[in-house]
Order: structure tokens, then C-alpha cells, then sequence
């Protein structure tokens, strides 16, 4: 999808922090940040939020989060993931994304 940022993130036509890369997704530091550890869970190929996933891919990306958080040094005090699906979910970019955020206390409701 040429107007979707995270595809051409993907692409390589936008720079990117990218902190993990596989054959079906990447890994970025988010841009503005909402703790110290903020990174995007995004797989490679377009799906528009976690309702129109396969579950497949949401296994798969699920299955690598205790990896990541291990990588990113989260794991042991705790961290959060997070996917905003739809307008009244927040989603911003109708891309499937996961948000892993974690080196702080994170407080409770999030909003």
C-alpha cells in the first residue's frame, strides 16, 4: 500500500530505527516515545489491525515478545504490549502494529 507509512517504512523509504528484522516483520523504536523502552512490533505484510490478522501471524508475533523484552531489558521488572484497533481504539495507522513499552512504571488506566 503506497500511502501507508509502516509499508513504506518496511520498503526502507522512510528511515527507521529498526532494533529487530525477520522475514515477516521489524521492529522499530517509536518516534515520540511514551516510555523509555517504545518499540513497534510491525509484520511485513499489510494487514489492516488485529481483527483482519491471521492468527498465524498473531501467534508468530506474539511468540517473539519474550525475546524482544529479554533484547530490550524489560523482562525481568515488566513491561506492556499494546495493539489500538479501529478509531475508538486509537489506531492511528490502519497497519497492524504492536506497541511493546516497558523501562518505567507504567501506570494504570493508560489514558
Amino acid at each position: 500500500m503506497n500511502d501507508c507509512i509502516f509499508c513504506r517504512i518496511i520498503a526502507g523509504e522512510i528511515p527507521s530505527e529498526r532494533v529487530y528484522e525477520d522475514d515477516k516483520m521489524i521492529v522499530i523504536r517509536d518516534v515520540a516515545p511514551a516510555a523509555p523502552v517504545h518499540v513497534l512490533m510491525i509484520p511485513k505484510a499489510h494487514t489492516e489491525n488485529i481483527i483482519t490478522a491471521e492468527p498465524e501471524l498473531l501467534l508468530y508475533m506474539f511468540g517473539k515478545v519474550k525475546e524482544l523484552a529479554e533484547k530490550l531489558g524489560v523482562n525481568e521488572k515488566g513491561f506492556r504490549i499494546v495493539a489500538n484497533t479501529g478509531d475508538d481504539g486509537g489506531q492511528t495507522v490502519k497497519h497492524l502494529h504492536i506497541h511493546l513499552l516497558g523501562g518505567k512504571a507504567l501506570g494504570w488506566p493508560p489514558c
